[in-house]
């Protein structure tokens, strides 16, 4: 039997609150290992330090939260600064993890915009995991995002990443083999080296 496709997200019909469920968990191994001392640390986001990346994902979740719990999701702000690293992101994960649990709205407002809160979730666990995989780089970490998950997040990354974005939000795409495994098209799409040094 075939793979079935979501129409809302473009990715395969799995609960988008499982899959932001599976991002979050893989990413909260990520931050458990920042250190204080390393938040001036390059990422493989080349304008963010460590430092900005993690104040960045804080903002995700707390837009996610409010979305979740709202029904819309205001400007987006700039990337900030961490708060207490992986106690905060532990916080902020819990609270979307509740949020999606107690039955978010079917349509949040993105400024004008309305969208289906599925492609919202979607979304978001791709900004999570794969981001998460940037924390983990940064940090020496050998975490590959796991397979199966990546899997499943390829299809909303190709579904939502315009070419015109590349450049302004994100990398160039880059050339991975035909053979190369779910993990590592996934990053290269959003224009990072899975065997690259960290």
């Amino acid at each position: 039997m075939g793979e079935t496709t979501d129409e809302a997200t473009g990715g395969p019909a799995t609960d988008p609150g499982e899959l932001l469920e599976r991002s979050l968990a893989y990413a909260l191994g990520s931050v458990a290992g920042v250190e204080t001392a390393g938040l001036r640390w390059g990422t493989p986001c080349a304008d963010w330090d460590l430092g900005r990346l993690l104040g960045h994902l804080d903002d995700s979740l707390d837009a996610l939260y409010e979305g979740l719990t709202g029904g819309a999701i205001g400007p987006f702000p700039g990337a900030g600064e961490p708060s207490g690293a992986a106690c905060g992101f532990r916080r902020r994960a819990c609270a979307v993890l509740g949020a999606w649990a107690a039955g978010p709205p079917g349509r949040v407002l993105i400024g004008e915009r309305p969208l289906d809160i599925r492609v919202v979730a979607a979304v978001g666990a791709v900004e999570i995991a794969v981001h998460g995989w940037d924390v983990a780089r940064a940090c020496g970490q050998v975490r590959p995002l796991p397979v199966p998950l990546a899997a499943e997040l390829l299809p909303v990354a190709r579904s939502v990443v315009a070419d015109e974005d590349r450049g302004v939000r994100f990398a160039a795409p880059v050339a991975v083999p035909e053979a190369a495994r779910a993990d590592e098209r996934l990053l290269a799409f959003l224009g990072r080296r899975a065997t690259e040094a960290g």
